[in-house]
């Protein structure tokens, strides 16, 4: 997920240097919504996995 994420944003980069602000915004946002997805499955992933063994 973190991959893709940074795929986006260097698409975003190239985009927006090449003068493509559309694709570099949507490009962009993408980037934005993945990391957030990625930052949002770590963290249950940290919680979920510090459970203790069950009795």
């Amino acid at each position: 997920m973190l991959g893709w994420a940074l795929t986006f944003l260097v698409i975003a980069l190239i985009a927006a240097v090449l003068g493509f602000g559309v694709v570099a915004g949507t490009a962009a946002s993408i980037a934005k919504v993945l990391f957030v997805v990625f930052l949002v499955l770590f963290l249950v992933s940290l919680v979920m996995g510090r459970r203790g063994p069950i009795a």
